[in-house]
């Protein structure tokens, strides 16, 4: 049974590469709210596949499958290739220049998902953590023009070479609550914006940006607040 458990947590892992399938499908439809409702399935499916197999031990009645490996292949997918494809498909990453930054978006994000030093010991990424199902989510809501796409994406790709360290809201310790907060404020904002469509309206598209400036400005000071401030 614990071997059964173990498998039937890896087969829910999995499920992320359907949603891929189906973002795709939805994104050359042009059904681009129902695309980012699928990548926000995988969203979930990745949060809590990890406490699942801790709690099924799966390493140890399933070791021959690497659930970390399945969850990078996945992540790749769902995290940075299906968001690219909706950016180029959505008219953001057009042209040379387009094409160019969505080449660099998934190298720069290879380099990231390759880097056994992307996490630091307190569970912040090092670098910036390739997020770009919510960077390509953030731009369809705010309805960026073409050449601020181009530069918010190639800011970006430069930021993920850079030793800067951005905060999980989940595993950092350090400011818990206020990172937790951000980020679901972010994401009730981001079901708002789902069930109106794209672009977003005025309140959840100002909610996106603030929760989207807190954690970047967190990430220019975090060197200064480890030592300080509450660690949960």
């Amino acid at each position: 049974m614990a071997r059964l458990a173990g498998f039937a947590v890896h087969l829910f892992t999995a499920l992320g590469s359907v949603c891929a399938l189906f973002a795709m499908l939805a994104i050359f439809e042009r059904a681009y709210e129902l695309a980012f409702a699928w990548l926000f399935v995988a969203l979930v499916i990745d949060t809590v596949d990890g406490t699942l197999a801790r709690a099924v031990d799966i390493q140890v009645h399933v070791p021959r499958f690497s659930g970390e490996r399945l969850d990078l292949v996945i992540d790749y997918v769902t995290y940075v290739f299906v968001p690219v494809i909706a950016l180029m498909h959505g008219g953001f990453l057009s042209g040379m220049a387009g094409g160019v930054t969505a080449s660099l978006i998934l190298l720069s994000s290879l380099y990231h998902f390759a880097d056994t030093e992307s996490k630091a010991d307190d569970n912040c990424f090092v670098g910036f953590p390739a997020v770009w199902n919510i960077v390509a989510f953030c731009i369809f809501a705010w309805g960026v023009p073409g050449w601020g796409a181009v530069a918010i994406s190639l800011a970006l790709v430069v930021l993920a070479f850079l030793p800067m360290h951005w905060v999980h809201p989940m595993r950092v310790a350090r400011y818990f609550w206020a990172n937790g907060a951000m980020a679901a404020a972010g994401l009730l904002a981001g079901v708002w914006v789902l069930a109106t469509g794209f672009p977003g309206a005025f309140a959840p598209s100002l909610v996106l940006a603030a929760a989207s400036l807190y954690f970047v400005v967190m990430a220019l000071v975090w060197p200064a607040l480890r030592g300080r401030g509450p660690a949960a």
